[in-house]
């Protein structure tokens, strides 16, 4: 007894003569992504993916990564290993082609009957393979939008459809690429350069190929008049008036242009270009078709001088053929187009030539030459000035670790005109830029960075949590903790210390450990001109060259000879050594929320250096790698 199999589609989608099937499986699914899928995990059980560490597993993107590129060299050669195994486990074991040829015959010998069923929800059959799509598209989303927009274009226009979830072509109005459209429509209505006539015989090509053109039209693609003049003399084109314009037009078209348009002709045209044509109106619009990039009805109309109803009628009959198809094509239009089929083609190779230019790498030269450009690191007239120019330097490098002696004599004078210490000071003074201290660099040097104010609770890095180790140590933080700003001997006060060499010293220590900062840079640039700040962990600094006025040491509390308080001569009591001028004060507290975190580290990374690559990451120091931030930026 004959088999019956349902379907929820049109039987004659689901026949194939059985002949067919293989070739058009295996033509179709060497560019799917189950193919890619399935390739991947062949290499990676020939181990022709190595980890980099062996005793770890490999991300999944990066294994996605490493199997796209042995793939694009292996797809050159098609009796390579792995390609045949990947076909033959999509040939046999996930499609199962074999039994689809078989029952193909079937339909074929008639021992099974099809019969068309539509169901208010998918069959569970049907759910799987439903289920099965997503899964294959589910990392999708993790190419850039070029790539993902060019795999789309690879698709077959049908699968492009379903994959957007709209009919016919609709979903081509965001895909092709404007500026190829607009170099096609110059290239098939001859207006480039390398496609304009150039004698006679291209005069005759342009109007056997464009169809009738006006003088104006045809000097526009490179003729002269005195060459019409000539085709017309040797009986090659005649004057015809089509939509109440005179035009030039080949003799070929003749009968066809009489016969479409009721133009009058004159005299003496030979009988052979005036014999009835089957299709007169057919073959203008065809022409016309395959001579424009997506065109409206009302445009052939009002070219031809053709009523709407007749060019519609004349390009369903070229659809019925397949040598027109209609949908939504030009970006930024509105409504339903007509497109040549062979055109539309060309039109989807030039787009997605165009956006898989755009994930191209560049050449390290390129980005060499960008960085100084986008740094603001150019000639003299060009770069940066006053403190809008200094403020705009900040927000670049807001975060970045410089070593400090380079900070004032490296980094700023070549991004800012006139830059002098004095414009960063002024910031700094005002509460709109902060620096941070982020270790000792010797006995002279440290990494710092500087942040605008606004943003440094998610650009200032966490603080060390072991520094308040000592009793001084202690008593600094808890005198700034309530947030007030202090100089250096109101600090020691607070503090009850006498000795500035160990106040100096716990300073340098919490600004190197991320603590405190100062409103002015002045100590930081006494330390670099050759004091002596705290050089690390558990070092005390001498301070050499930091000069006190001699002290009398007294009991504190007590006035002192010279009528000064606190201990201390009053000549010298609210001076301090050049090491710790300016005020002091604790740095605000950072974020702790780590996607908000992460989310800024991106931006300022892309602000600062336009093109995020893994060694600017790496160069960076940032939390958590390249990893870490590539996830935000794949978002």
């Amino acid at each position: 007894m004959p088999t019956t199999a349902s379907c929820c589609a049109g039987t004659e989608t689901a026949v194939v003569a059985p002949e067919e099937v293989e070739p058009l499986v295996t033509a179709e699914v060497g560019g799917s992504a189950l193919f890619a899928s399935r390739f991947r995990e062949c290499a990676a059980r020939a181990l022709l993916l190595p980890r980099r560490n062996p005793g770890r597993r490999s991300p999944l993107w990066q294994q996605r990564q490493r199997s796209a590129q042995l793939l694009s060299v292996a797809s050159d050669y098609g009796s390579f290993p792995v390609i045949l195994e990947t076909m033959r486990e999509c040939l046999q074991d996930v499609f199962d082609v074999p039994g689809l040829v078989g029952l193909m015959r079937d339909i074929e010998e008639r021992t099974v009957r099809m019969i068309e069923v539509e169901t208010q929800s998918p069959s569970p059959f049907a759910k799987s393979l439903m289920f099965g799509y997503v899964a294959q598209f589910l990392y999708e989303g993790d190419s850039p939008l070029a790539e993902r927009r060019a795999q789309a274009l690879s698709l077959d226009a049908t699968l492009l459809a379903e994959l957007l979830g709209q009919q016919g072509y609709g979903g081509l109005r965001e895909l092709l690429d404007p500026d190829a459209v607009a170099s096609l429509a110059a290239d098939l209505q001859r207006l480039s350069e390398d496609r304009r006539a150039r004698d006679v015989e291209g005069v005759a090509d342009l109007l056997r190929v464009l169809g009738p053109l006006s003088t104006a039209e045809a000097v526009q693609r490179g003729a002269e008049p005195a060459w019409l003049a000539n085709l017309e003399e040797a009986r090659r084109a005649v004057r015809v008036r089509v939509a109440g314009e005179e035009r030039w037009a080949a003799i070929e078209d003749a009968g066809r242009l009489r016969d479409a348009l009721g133009a009058p002709l004159p005299v003496g045209i030979p009988d052979a270009f005036l014999e009835p044509l089957r299709d007169p109106i057919g073959d203008l619009v065809a022409r016309y078709a395959r001579t424009h990039v997506p065109f409206t009805v009302s445009d052939v109309a009002l070219r031809l001088g053709l009523g709407p109803a007749v060019v519609e009628g004349a390009l369903a009959r070229l659809a019925g053929t397949g040598r027109v198809v209609t949908g939504e094509f030009l970006p930024g239009g509105s409504g339903t187009e007509w497109c040549d089929a062979e055109v539309l083609r060309t039109l989807r190779r030039r787009s997605l030539a165009a956006l898989r230019k755009e994930v191209e790498p560049v050449p390290v030269e390129a980005l060499s030459s960008f960085l100084p450009a986008w740094q603001q690191v150019q000639q003299a007239g060009n770069r940066l000035r006053g403190v809008e120019g200094v403020l705009r330097v900040v927000e670049q490098l807001q975060g970045a670790q410089l070593p400090a002696s380079a900070l004032e004599t490296l980094v700023l004078p070549v991004r800012v005109h006139d830059y002098r210490p004095a414009l960063l000071d002024e910031l700094c003074a005002a509460g709109e830029v902060l620096w941070q201290g982020h270790g000792a660099l010797g006995t002279g040097d440290g990494w710092v960075s500087l942040h605008l104010a606004d943003a440094a609770h998610l650009t200032l890095a966490a603080p060390e949590a072991d520094r308040a180790s000592s009793p001084l140590l202690a008593s600094v933080l808890e005198a700034l903790a309530g947030g007030g700003a202090f100089f250096f001997r109101r600090l020691a006060d607070l503090c009850e210390s006498t000795d500035d060499d160990a106040v100096v010293s716990a300073l340098w220590d919490l600004v190197w450990s991320g603590h405190l900062s100062n409103d002015t840079l002045a100590p930081l640039r006494a330390l670099v001109a050759g004091g002596t700040g705290r050089g690390g962990r558990g070092s005390r600094g001498a301070h050499q060259t930091a000069r006190r006025a001699p002290r009398v040491r007294y009991g504190r509390g007590l006035p002192s000879r010279a009528g000064g308080i606190g201990g201390r001569p009053a000549g010298s009591a609210r001076t301090g050594p050049p090491l710790a001028a300016g005020r002091w004060a604790m740095l605000p507290p950072v974020e702790q929320d780590p996607t908000r975190r992460a989310a800024s580290l991106a931006e300022v990374l892309l602000e600062r250096h336009g093109v995020v690559t893994r060694g600017a990451v790496a160069a960076e120091r940032a939390p958590g790698g390249f990893a870490a931030i590539y996830r935000v930026l794949a978002t």
